[in-house]
């Protein structure tokens, strides 16, 4: 399923916050066209649908750039590689866009970054991937990097005296990077890594490896995954009365996550971007109030409050595409062109210290990732909700 979500975005909030913010006002104006796609239903739902908010609220932040309006098309992708390569193909070859974002999840996401490699269109990555080849060029990643988050965890681990941890993770690209990231980094740090079991996202048990983990008798344990089946280990481990300490990284900062794990999830520790705790930062950190302007209008867009960190990366890859926009505009590229493409991606991996709610965006041509330690802190879910650790 496929919809422009510009236009009624923007006409819902013309009310809220004035018509002429949107670009409603005046000559009807060119579009700058962005193919959005997530998954909005299948095993990472509770991830893209969250995407999908965060940019209708992105697009109600910023409806036009430089006389030209941002307008999406929003697929569903169903967390199926396939099918994101085909919405991929559709949004570049038939709706003629000039940029794509998305997706919900590692498989996906690379699917979509071939083709788009291959038609040289940019790319903005709202999942946690590296895309490799030449789709390297043509890409950056939104989310802060897992060697960056799990170092995070590592510094935490050494502070509290843990000497051993053992691993869990998904069976997949996300859970390699994880656990890659964590031997990376706890070795240098004196901790070894014990285990490195995995599982499936389609999985409702995981008793066999985490039977395997308490054989090892380790002083903590982290967990790859992400989402509502990020939680099984954690329930798994509560089950077998593990008391020990549990940690976990950036994307499992879901409302789910927490629902579906109640209180076996209670405790965990894991870092995030600062926009979670927004309300906790120093008046000082400048991500503070871009965070809680978003929270502030994703509420109005979305009629609820944002309970989890993966809107704000669809936000964060909104004001990325924008700001590209704009200075892609300026070297007179005109959009629905194969040199507008080009000038976008040769923007977007251009970008300069931008603001936004996770981090202060960085980035350059053939790295993927954008963030710095100013994009993570560290939090600890209590009675439901994430506290700031100092």
């Amino acid at each position: 399923m496929s919809k422009r979500r510009s236009i009624a975005v923007a006409g819902a909030l013309a009310a809220l916050l004035g018509a002429s913010q949107f670009g409603l006002a005046g000559p009807a104006l060119a579009e700058i066209k962005i193919g959005f796609i997530t998954s909005m239903t299948g095993a990472a739902s509770s991830i893209g649908i969250p995407y999908s908010k965060g940019m209708a609220t992105g697009a109600a932040a910023i409806g036009s750039v430089g006389g030209e309006k941002l307008t999406y098309i929003q697929i569903d992708d169903g967390f199926d590689p396939s099918a994101a390569a085909r919405a991929a193909r559709k949004l570049i070859e038939e709706d003629k866009v000039d940029i794509l974002c998305g997706s919900a999840g590692a498989p996906p996401s690379l699917a979509a970054a071939a083709v788009a490699a291959e038609q040289k269109v940019p790319f903005v990555v709202i999942a946690n991937v590296i895309v490799p080849g030449e789709g390297a060029n043509w890409s950056i990643t939104v989310p802060q990097s897992p060697v960056l988050m799990v170092a995070a965890d590592v510094e935490h681990m050494k502070k509290v005296g843990i000497k051993t941890v053992a691993y869990i993770g998904f069976s997949d690209a996300w859970g390699d990077l994880v656990y890659n990231s964590l031997k990376k980094t706890a070795e240098p740090a004196g901790i070894e890594v014990l285990t490195n079991e995995r599982y499936a996202r389609a999985d409702t048990s995981v008793t066999a490896q985490i039977l395997k983990i308490l054989a090892t008798h380790p002083d903590a344990v982290l967990t790859g995954g992400s989402g509502t089946p990020g939680a099984l280990p954690h329930i798994a481990l509560a089950d077998r009365g593990y008391t020990g300490p549990e940690y976990s990284t950036h994307a499992i900062i879901n409302s789910e996550f927490v629902r579906v794990g109640g209180a076996a999830v209670e405790g965990v520790i894991a870092p995030t971007g600062p926009m979670v705790v927004a309300d906790q930062l120093s008046d000082s950190n400048p991500i503070k109030k871009v965070a809680l302007d978003f929270l502030s209008l994703y509420k109005k867009v979305n009629n609820e409050p944002s309970t989890d960190a993966f809107a704000a990366y669809g936000y964060d890859g909104w004001l990325i595409i924008a700001d590209s926009a704009k200075r892609a505009l300026a070297t007179g590229a005109k959009p629905g062109t194969p040199e507008f493409r080009v000038a976008m991606r040769d923007a977007m991996t251009t970008t300069r210290e931008l603001v936004g709610t996770h981090g202060i965006y960085t980035f350059h041509l053939g790295q993927a990732f954008g963030t710095d330690e100013r994009s993570r802190v560290m939090v600890k879910l209590d009675k439901g909700g994430w506290k700031l650790l100092p």
